[in-house]
């Protein structure tokens, strides 16, 4: 999988480098800001790439006894470079705009800056939609959030044709800073999207979306002998997901009828879950009298109290540290 990652961010890298190349070209014909600042972002998108190259390549390495969990937070270091680096350009566009606004420059030959921007920008938005699919598909943040870069700016280099188009038309060179301020700002929010998911990996905050999908399947897969589930978290590493939970059973059961249970949960999660690979620690709880009033067991021969209802297993009550949440 990290072998297809690597082939797809290469392709990123030196695509995005030609688009560059392209965009550099149609500002030096133009000297036009707005197209400087696509070109600007289009840089980014070269320098990200090279990172997320370098990420991907780390993530796939395997664990070692310094990095217990694998390499793959690396991704999460990625994604805020490149939302960093977007919000430098970002803010670098809006100064050089004010700067035009205090003293305007010419623009030149802004037909060919037309057709230049809208082939750069079609090529953008296949390359970023191509990398958003394959980073979903292989769960991979780095080619997600490099993705979504490329796409935003393509939407930048919509801008661009569109101002230019305006400028073409009614001959007020004052459009061209303005435009930039427009996606400069866009640029700006792009940046701090990516920043906040970033932080939100590195910080281990919990992906609901992932959380849904484990729950689902111990719902749906739910064993009578499983009396309560609690205390469920995930981490990220790349592809890899550690999930720790807390699994109320029998009292009476042996070590060895614990460690069947286990590993038949491992196993279920593990071939339910289509996100990545799931590394699963479990720590088992004996089940107490209260228990009985919500154990589906049939056939529990200690039970001391009758059954009562049984509790769904939902996020809310099996990520709660509470045996038998929600209880009444």
């Amino acid at each position: 999988m990290n072998r297809q990652e690597l082939s797809f961010i290469k392709l990123s890298f030196f695509l995005s480098t030609i688009i560059c190349a392209v965009k550099f070209v149609a500002y030096f014909l133009t000297h036009s800001l707005v197209i400087l600042a696509d070109a600007l972002e289009t840089i980014i998108n070269v320098v990200a790439s090279a990172f997320a190259w370098y990420s991907i390549y780390l993530s796939a390495k395997p664990k070692d006894r310094e990095h217990p969990y694998g390499h793959g937070k690396v991704e999460f270091f990625s994604i805020g470079f490149e939302g960093a680096m977007i919000l430098i350009a970002g803010f670098v566009i809006i100064y050089e705009a004010v700067k035009v606004f205090i003293q305007p420059a010419e623009v030149h030959q802004l037909g060919a800056g037309v057709w230049l921007a809208a082939g750069t920008g079609v090529a953008n938005f296949l390359l970023g939609y191509f990398l958003k699919v394959k980073g979903k598909k292989h769960n991979s943040l780095t080619l997600r959030g490099n993705g979504e870069h490329i796409m935003s700016d393509a939407y930048t280099s919509l801008g661009v044709i569109v101002s230019v188009g305006l400028i073409i038309l009614t001959g007020y060179n004052w459009i061209d800073p303005l435009a930039s301020v427009i996606a400069a700002l866009i640029i700006i929010y792009t940046g701090f999207k990516l920043m906040r998911k970033s932080v939100g990996g590195l910080m281990d905050e919990t992906d609901m979306e992932v959380v849904n999908e484990l729950v689902t399947i111990l719902k749906d897969n739910r064993h009578s002998n499983w009396i309560d589930l609690h205390n469920l978290r995930v981490q990220q590493y790349g592809n890899f997901y550690h999930v720790d939970c807390h699994v109320t059973m029998p009292y009476y059961f042996s070590l060895e009828q614990v460690h069947d249970e286990i590993t038949q949960l491992d196993r279920l999660l593990n071939k339910g879950f289509e996100k990545g690979s799931i590394e699963f620690f479990i720590h088992t709880d004996p089940c107490i009298p209260e228990s009985c009033k919500h154990c589906i067991m049939n056939d529990c021969v200690v039970r001391k109290y009758s059954f009562v209802k049984k509790i769904d297993w939902t996020k809310e009550n099996m990520l709660p540290n509470k045996k038998h949440a929600f209880a009444d």
